[in-house]
């Protein structure tokens, strides 16, 4: 009986399926065998550039490679996300990205597709954000801010690490929520922020718990409220958003691992395993928890699908509000 040409075809096909196999085992398992680079996509100081600090050292201890911290900042995450978006799918370059990777999709025409360029490897940190006031405000609680927000309309200026992070989102919706008119200064990063709000050059900041919690410990700033469902064991005497009466304005900076797209499922899962077994350590919790931060241990999949939902949760909540895209 004579073969098809289909029939002469599969053999060989089935033999460079089997041989790609074992290849993407084989980089797997001698994974990594050169230094990482970490793309943080925000400059030093802020929350997700102080996650990473806590957590890459040590997973390169692990991996027994250098992981490099490099600090890519600019358009709220972006350059340093396109950096990796077009980087060889080869593990050896992640990205370290914020909550903004959810954001930017609704606000930015983006040089890249974040569901269809990027990998997602794993969920690293959850954090509320904490309205912080300089202390020349005469204000001690949300209730006092709403109602000089009102009296000066505009006067108060807030600021946020860039256009669609978290802080300037939950600065949305505060005025959105409240019905008052404030005015947002982005910075390229939180803590460059901090800089101005320390100095009084700002009056406001929605900022992580992480950034936020010293320099209120530190009495430099006071502590208002918290932008999450209950209040935070690292902060228990700031009461929330809800308790001050105002309901809807619940935000949290979160943390991300990406790889480009096309990185073998292996190393996706290794980066995903270790990366877990990294956040049920005592001591890194203990260090989240200094910084009013949540360890999330999740799977590729659970983050993938965490991601989609933010997207088009942010996507529905930046057309109701009415923001403008850059």
């Amino acid at each position: 009986m004579t073969k098809t040409p289909h029939a002469l075809l599969w053999p060989g096909l089935a033999m460079v399926a089997l041989n790609a196999a074992a290849l993407a085992s084989a980089q797997a398992q001698s994974y990594p065998a050169r230094p990482i680079r970490m793309i943080v996509p925000y400059p030093p100081g802020g929350a997700a550039d102080a996650t990473a600090r806590i957590l890459w050292p040590r997973i390169g201890e692990v991996f027994g490679q250098q992981i490099v911290i490099d600090n890519r900042s600019g358009a709220s995450g972006i350059i340093g996300a396109d950096i990796v978006a077009k980087s060889a799918a080869d593990g050896y370059t992640l990205l370290h990205d914020a909550s903004a990777f959810a954001v930017n999709p609704a606000l930015r025409k983006l040089p890249f597709d974040p569901l269809k360029d990027f990998v997602p490897v794993a969920m690293l940190m959850r954090t509320p954000n904490m309205l912080v006031v300089h202390p020349s405000v005469p204000v001690a609680t949300t209730r006092d801010l709403i109602e000089l927000a009102k009296a000066q309309p505009g006067r108060i200026t807030y600021a946020s690490s860039g256009f669609g992070s978290a802080p300037h989102m939950a600065g949305e919706l505060f005025q959105y929520v409240t019905k008052v008119k404030m005015s947002h200064v982005p910075y390229k990063g939180g803590g460059l922020a901090y800089v101005d709000l320390l100095g009084g050059h700002v009056q406001l900041f929605f900022g992580s718990i992480a950034s936020a919690l010293p320099h209120v410990q530190g009495n430099k700033l006071k502590g208002i409220a918290l932008t999450a469902a209950k209040r935070s064991p690292s902060a228990p005497q700031i009461p929330t958003m809800a308790e001050a009466g105002v309901q809807g304005v619940e935000v949290y900076e979160w943390n991300g691992l990406y790889a480009p797209a096309g990185t073998a499922p292996a190393i996706v899962t290794r980066l995903n395993g270790e990366v877990n077994k990294l956040l049920g350590n005592a001591d890194v919790q203990q260090r989240f928890f200094q910084l009013g931060a949540e360890a999330t241990p999740v799977t590729p999949a659970e983050l993938s699908a965490y991601v989609r939902g933010e997207i088009a949760r942010w996507g529905k909540t930046v057309k109701e509000m009415g923001i403008k895209g850059e």
